[in-house]
């Protein structure tokens, strides 16, 4: 007499010997559900088990097969593979229902609006469900047209809708990129006309670089005010000397490029430039009188006023060259100098020492000073150069005369 554990083994594997006979790949089948695991669910199909991966469930997003399924649920799958040798069944559910992505360039035509759930986050943008197994990337780049967005969590969390525009679509990568920035006009399209060049405008300093101070106007838009454009006369090393995060400041529109995105500052231009004045105060052979602020291999540097100096090469700092101006000069020693060129451009005067001590240079230059007027280029060279070529042809005057 048969027990009733043996009657049972022998029934199943009856019933194992017929799925195996029957079973074949694209095959639609019913089933329970056997066994659920972080990746998959172990399927009863008849005496034999198959395994439905998580991927195969749904063409949407699942966290774990609990969120489907339970324990004797009953189901119907499809046959993905089958081994008879080795009685491996793949199994799959999706693959009964129509996929999602066919035709989703036609449901989703580039420049629509649409609404969808946020479903997942990552570094690098926002995933945003638009129906069951279609989702499309918000790029952090995309959300917004003028703030630097560092992660999409500053924007978006889990869960919100959100409305977007469909930005492209490629059936074949299942891939869909949409924008968050676009339900809104782009500023920069019309940042020429509520800031023109030459417009006066105020705003917060929101970052300080080594190039310059970042200023933060009302449309979110933030402008450059570099180094160089802060001051006409200080030599700024690092803007955090004169600002903090949080000053209010004001400055001119110099330059606007859409195209990149970039908004030109100045400062220095609210105010008149003084070098306008320099050349007229400091004209060639004036005597200049200061202390040394700077020594260097190449000369030193002298102070005339607030925020101007003058350079005195190495070759005019004597009769010879010196070659080590460290040895002769230092910081705060008071010199007495010539004005030898000016260059308001770019913001520079030439001095000279030796040009004091020479009398006959010192004479010429005066005299040639007053009697022409210099351009912005006219050097010492350039005017001792015309005071020879004069004297050499007074010379020849006078041997033409001695010969007769």
């Amino acid at each position: 007499m048969l027990s009733r554990r043996a009657l049972l083994e022998t029934e199943r594997r009856k019933l194992r010997e017929n799925t195996l006979e029957t079973l074949d790949t694209g095959q639609i089948v019913d089933g329970v559900i056997k066994n659920l695991t972080d990746y998959g669910a172990f399927i009863d199909l008849g005496g034999i088990d198959g395994l439905l991966h998580i991927t195969d469930m749904s063409w949407g997003r699942i966290n774990h097969p609990s969120e489907l399924f339970q324990v004797g649920d009953e189901i119907k799958v499809k046959v993905l593979k089958f081994d008879s040798d080795s009685e491996r069944v793949s199994l799959g559910l999706k693959q009964i229902q129509p996929d999602p992505w066919v035709d989703a360039a036609m449901r989703y035509p580039i420049g629509q609006r649409l609404n969808g759930k946020v479903v997942s986050l990552t570094d690098y943008g926002a995933f945003i469900e638009l129906e069951a197994g279609i989702e499309g990337l918000v790029h952090v780049s995309e959300m917004s047209w003028t703030k630097r967005i560092k992660h999409p969590s500053k924007v978006v969390s889990v869960g919100d809708m959100v409305e977007a525009v469909v930005l492209d679509v490629d059936e074949r990568a299942r891939k869909i990129s949409l924008g968050m920035k676009q339900i809104e006009e782009n500023p920069w399209t019309v940042i020429e006309e509520q800031y023109p060049v030459g417009a006066i405008v105020e705003g917060t300093v929101r970052n300080i670089t080594n190039f310059g101070v970042f200023i933060g106007l009302d449309e979110g838009i933030d402008g450059l005010v570099h180094v160089s454009d802060i001051s006409w006369t200080e030599q700024i090393k690092h803007p955090s000397e004169k600002f903090q995060k949080g000053d209010h400041v004001k400055a001119i529109v110099l330059k606007i490029d859409k195209e990149n995105e970039k908004f030109s500052l100045g400062m220095k231009q609210l105010e008149p430039n003084p070098w306008e004045d320099i050349q007229k105060k400091y004209g060639i052979g004036t005597e200049v009188t200061g202390p040394i602020t700077s020594v260097t291999d190449f000369g030193v540097f002298v102070k005339l006023e607030d925020g101007i100096e003058g350079l005195v090469y190495s070759s005019e700092l004597a009769a010879e060259r010196v070659e080590k101006p460290s040895d002769q000069f230092q910081e705060g020693q008071e010199i007495t100098a010539l004005v030898t060129k000016v260059e308001p451009a770019e913001q520079k005067i030439s001095l000279s020492i030796r040009a004091v001590d020479d009398k006959a240079e010192r004479a010429a230059l005066k005299k040639l000073a007053a009697e022409q007027s210099t351009s912005q280029t006219t050097t010492l060279g350039d005017l001792l150069k015309e005071k020879l070529a004069a004297k050499g042809g007074d010379d020849e005057t006078a041997g033409e005369e001695n010969a007769e």
